[in-house]
């Protein structure tokens, strides 16, 4: 796979050093068991996947780029380039100015625009709307779309559903950017409707099996819908596809759903007439990030620490996977780490941020897993490990853990 030219700042002499060991004795991504670093009284489980994946890393490498190679040009980021703080913050730093913010707010008019300035578009890509005006203002755009492959395999699959006369069911949040670019560029030539949940799955079907009248629809999916849907029609062929940082064991089972609610109707002969396999859209380092968190939790620990931007969709599933086996702490950074008896972070349900007191255990050793969001720089992990470290007594030298752990991996 590529290597990207990511800014050292974001790089870890930690971290690094493991994945690396692991990439060499695991170069198929087979073993999804954990490293364990040993320090003593603290040790801590490494998931095999975690970190920055290959949209991020190509988003960022294209980022840093666009601002050596415009010097005195304004240079402007549709939102957010990837959901972190800590690199947002920096970009903004060196100049770089934000369009709008996460929700499609707008910060910059389109008519401060022309098409002297460069603009990035973000690795979740943008709506088909927002690239057309942005070309017609004679923009190049094509120079720094940071837009990652995964993303656009989603819109070609997409594209190609609609060639072949399936209505396009999204498993996404629809105000997340993807998820509004990925509807965007699928309502061009389908049929398209927006899926939170399992449950709003259940709800669909509801409509596709002609148990609730078509009138139900529009108000059950308002906002969620692409224009000139017809609910008598257009829900009898569908395929699935989703935001790729949800939950990729989720968007199995919705599409597993949808398939046995067809074969259900229309026999094991013919449903494929009326369901489209789409497996091949779930990306990669999602589904093995999901699939290394799965791997650790089996290992067992006292609690979870995840770091990661707070809007970050892919983030806040490793959250939830933990918090059905253990304590588990949403942070961005080791900042909200205050002491060793009181941690600030976030909780994603109610998108709020809560203060827990006595969150460590007196044990000894204590357990915890450490592991972050696609779009975490792996510094940012060191530097939690850091943090929690200096709460403990003797502990052993970071080489002779380091050599200890990688000996196990060979």
């Amino acid at each position: 796979m590529k290597s990207f030219d990511v800014p050292e700042f974001y790089r870890s002499p930690i971290i690094a050093r493991v994945k690396e060991a692991r990439k060499i004795t695991d170069p198929r991504k087979k073993d999804f068991s954990p490293s364990q670093l040993d320090f003593g009284p603290v040790r801590f489980l490494i998931p095999r996947h975690f970190g920055f994946c290959y949209g991020v890393e190509n988003a960022i490498e294209i980022s840093y780029r666009a601002l050596e190679e415009n010097p005195g040009k304004k240079i402007f980021l549709l939102s957010q380039m990837i959901h972190n703080p800590s690199v947002n913050e920096d970009l903004e730093r060196r100049g770089i100015r934000f369009i709008m913010d996460t929700q499609g707010n707008q910060f910059v008019e389109w008519d401060e625009l022309n098409s002297d300035d460069i603009v990035i578009i973000p690795a979740f890509g943008t709506t088909v709307e927002i690239m057309k005006l942005l070309v017609d203002k004679g923009i190049k755009v094509e120079k720094y779309n940071t837009t990652c492959p995964f993303v656009e395999k989603v819109w070609k699959r997409s594209d190609q559903l609609g060639k072949d006369d399936f209505t396009v069911i999204i498993h996404g949040k629809i105000k997340h950017e993807e998820t509004r670019a990925t509807f965007s560029h699928s309502y061009q030539g389908a049929p398209s409707v927006v899926i939170l949940n399992m449950k709003e799955a259940e709800k669909l079907a509801k409509f596709i099996r002609r148990e609730r009248p078509a009138a139900d629809f529009y108000q059950e999916f308002a906002g969620k819908y692409s224009e000139g849907f017809d609910a008598e029609k257009d829900l009898n062929r569908v395929g699935v596809v989703n935001q790729t940082t949800m939950l990729a064991s989720e968007t199995q089972a919705i599409a597993d759903f949808f398939k046995q609610t067809m074969i259900d109707l229309h026999g094991e002969r013919d449903y494929k007439a009326h369901f489209a396999d789409t497996r091949d859209t779930l990306c990669y380092a999602t589904n093995d990030n999901q699939r290394a968190t799965l791997g650790v939790l089996e290992e067992g620990a006292d609690l979870a620490l995840v770091v990661g931007g707070y809007n970050s969709s892919n983030t806040s599933h490793i959250v939830e996977l933990c918090q059905e086996k253990m304590p588990t702490y949403f942070i961005n950074s080791e900042a909200e780490i205050k002491n060793e008896n009181e941690i600030h972070h976030f909780n994603y349900p109610e998108k709020k941020m809560e203060v827990s007191e006595n969150w460590m255990p007196e044990k000894k050793p204590l357990r915890i897993i450490l592991t972050s969001g696609a779009s975490c720089p792996d510094a940012t992990v060191d530097a939690v490990m850091q943090r929690v470290l200096g709460f403990f007594d003797r502990t052993k030298d970071f080489d002779e853990v380091l050599t200890e752990a990688l000996a196990t991996t060979e």
